[in-house]
């Protein structure tokens, strides 16, 4: 017997409210359609309309989501907070692609700019993903300095060549823009570790001061947690910050075959 693929009716889109511009002489109208969901109204998830004036208005898709809960709709619920791209926290799907709100200029946005939360996540509310298994996964690599020499009465030294090795990988905010934009993320969540966390792995192996890469290596070594990377390099094309998560899990695999001989 075929299989029935598509989308269950409970989590199809409908259509939402329409929010129009006060009748004022707007010059500048921007229209945006965001996904609204709230799973304890029963309710299917739909798509409100919302006309903004861009005149009163900020120039980022941050300001036009603040000012449509604070002038509109205060039902609208997302996550924000620093508004300067370092926390991470407003990380969502604009016109087809996760990237931060705070850093997203209006201008850079389609005719109609679509605003949806992160996909392949559970949905708390609106735009705020549920991210506790992100941070499961992340904890899963010990995120933290492993060494068995005594603490120093200071801090632990690196030459400024070891410090330079961490750029590029330190500057993770674990938005998670890589990590839900990941197709082998889509389909093997549940053991494939995921670019964010993947990187900071990496960032941890090549860390001078660290003391327990053999064991971080032999933790990777999985086919699901590191190998169900097939170098889609989504991840790197959605990354805020400008990382390359693929050349991190590339250079893992690397380091384990070395290992090896």
């Amino acid at each position: 017997m075929p299989r029935k693929l598509g989308v269950g009716k409970e989590s199809r889109i409908g259509k939402g409210k329409r929010w129009p511009v006060p009748a004022t002489a707007a010059a500048r109208v921007k229209t945006f359609e965001i996904y609204r969901y709230d799973p304890d109204s029963g309710d299917n998830p739909v798509i409100d309309i919302f006309e903004i004036d861009l005149d009163n208005c900020g120039p980022m898709v941050l300001d036009a989501l603040i000012r449509i809960k604070n002038k509109v709709d205060p039902t609208l619920t997302f996550r924000r907070s620093c508004r300067e791209g370092v926390c991470g926290s407003c990380a969502m799907n604009i016109d087809g692609t996760n990237w931060l709100a705070c850093t997203r200029y209006i201008a850079e946005t389609d005719g109609s700019a679509t605003i949806y939360p992160l996909s392949n996540l559970r949905i708390i509310k609106d735009l705020v993903p549920d991210l506790t298994h992100m941070f499961a996964q992340y904890s899963l690599i010990e995120p933290w300095l492993h060494s068995k020499a005594p603490a120093p009465e200071r801090e632990r030294l690196q030459s400024p060549a070891e410090r330079a090795e961490l750029d590029g990988y330190y500057e993770c905010i674990l938005c998670f823009c890589c990590t839900s934009g990941c197709p082998s993320h889509w389909w093997n969540g549940d053991r494939f570790l995921g670019p964010a966390a993947l990187l900071h792995a990496y960032r941890w192996l090549i860390d001078s001061r660290d003391e327990a890469t053999g064991e971080r290596l032999d933790d990777l070594e999985d086919p699901f947690r590191l190998y169900r990377c097939h170098t889609i390099l989504n991840c790197t094309r959605t990354c805020p910050k400008g990382l390359n998560p693929g050349k991190a899990i590339a250079e893992i695999k690397k380091m384990i075959v070395e290992r090896t001989g």
